[in-house]
């Protein structure tokens, strides 16, 4: 009869450092054949607080076992996936919502941690880089702008890629980071609640986008003219209404999760200046018509905390059944002269980004769009489709302007799914568009 005697197990991940989103193979071998093991993963957050997973795995006949092979007996995630221990984690009640790093040039540094029932451990850490070797970060402070460029290593030019943020605000940083770690010169522009800026959406001019564009012509040097926008939520609404407004300066368009109407300021309204109803946007200093304008076919409110906060997408629902004023607020997509990229969620709680992206997809095939259209609709996703390979289990949150709490939909293996599915599909979008 043949003893195995337990050795120490080796933990290994690779590459141990690299992009965010760049998958990693983990590993743990010299195990006992059969041995039950418990994988551990723990993000620590500047300031304190962190997100952690936990999973239990049985190692094979060579006592060995491999994430992207082996489905785990019971934990946090419940599949085979290489980096379940990532998207599976859930945060600690002393971290904010925010999953990524408090500087974007700084990467994320998750312990995995390997323990036994005899109590032999290892060790390894995964490294998550939103900042390739070579990318520089520049703030914008001129022309009234708010922003931050990234810029890829070597002498360019590179496409040009201007990155919004939706109702949350800010600047999206960690989107622009990445989109240059793929050769793509990215102005994260801040329009609300970012420096020197308003805290509310409310009332945001187009004409600053209008700005930012030609600024980023001119000062950028894109090859070959070349200036995407990529916006989620707000930002994909904002995507199609800039590509629709302003064709001669948007290249292309790559709408997450968008809004297929004009809306209201919704969550992120000032509440002196209209609220969830304010004016979202102007032009020429006249506010442009949005749904929530004396909608004849709503006759409740999502965002006063009196229903239940999974029931939000209803009243976008409501809202179209107006139809004359869902046709004064209808985005002019046609309009557009460049190719188009639609990204949706299937369970999406905050709004209807399915059925508002098929709208879209719908009104570009009746007026023989010219240019590529691409629709990426996620089953199982909600409405916070983020970067691959990041926690995906916050289902439910605050939102950061209104305070209410509301829950964007999906499922965590479903949103890690179309986190990584959808920016596979932004890069090749990107490439055919650039390539033209």
């Amino acid at each position: 009869m043949t003893t195995t005697h337990a050795t120490t197990p080796t933990l290994t991940v690779q590459p141990a450092d690299g992009l965010i989103d760049e998958s990693r193979q983990i590993t743990v071998s010299g195990l006992v054949p059969d041995e039950l093991v418990a994988i551990s993963a723990k993000t620590q957050r500047t300031g304190g607080g962190y997100w952690d997973s936990q999973a239990t795995y049985l190692a094979d006949s060579l006592g060995v076992v491999d994430l992207s092979r082996d489905a785990p007996v019971g934990g946090d995630y419940a599949e085979v996936s290489a980096m379940g221990l990532i998207w599976g984690q859930q945060r600690s009640d002393t971290v904010g919502k925010d999953i990524f790093a408090d500087n974007v040039m700084d990467p994320l540094q998750t312990t995995l941690t390997v323990e036994t029932a005899d109590g032999r451990s290892a060790q390894a850490d995964l490294i998550q880089r939103f900042a390739g070797p070579g990318v520089t970060r520049r703030e914008i402070r001129e022309d009234g702008l708010v922003g931050t460029v990234f810029t890829p290593p070597g002498p360019g030019p590179h496409p040009v890629v201007v990155v919004l943020s939706g109702s949350s605000g800010g600047i999206n940083e960690p989107r622009g980071a990445l989109y240059a770690s793929h050769g793509y010169q990215a102005f994260a522009l801040g329009y609300f609640k970012a420096p020197g800026l308003s805290p509310y959406i409310t009332e945001t001019p187009l004409e600053y986008f209008e700005t930012g564009l030609r600024w980023a012509h001119k000062e950028l040097h894109p090859r070959d003219g070349f200036v995407a926008v990529s916006g989620q939520s707000r930002g994909g609404e904002l995507s199609l209404l800039l590509g629709a407004t302003y064709p001669d300066l948007v290249s292309a368009v790559i709408a997450y999760v968008p809004g297929a109407m004009v809306h209201g300021a919704q969550g992120a309204g000032d509440p002196e200046r209209g609220g969830w109803q304010g004016v979202t946007w102007t032009k020429d200093g006249q506010p442009l018509t949005h749904l929530w304008q004396d909608n004849k076919a709503v006759h409740w409110h999502p965002w006063h905390g009196d229903t239940p906060p999974d029931r939000h997408h209803s009243v976008f629902f409501e809202g179209l059944k107006d139809r004359d004023l869902a046709a004064r607020a209808r985005i002019p997509v046609e309009k557009i002269e460049g190719p188009v990229l639609l990204i949706s969620g299937r369970d999406d709680r905050a709004w209807p980004s399915s059925l508002y992206s098929r709208m879209v997809v719908s009104t570009l095939k009746r007026s023989q769009h010219p240019h590529q259209v691409s629709h990426l609709d996620f089953n199982d996703a909600g409405h916070s489709i983020n970067l691959p390979f990041v926690p995906s289990t916050q289902l439910s949150t605050m939102h950061p302007v209104s305070k209410v709490p509301f829950t964007s939909g999906g499922t965590p293996s479903g949103n890690a799914k179309a986190d990584e599915g959808s920016w596979r599909g932004v890069l090749n979008f990107l490439n055919d568009a650039t390539q033209k």
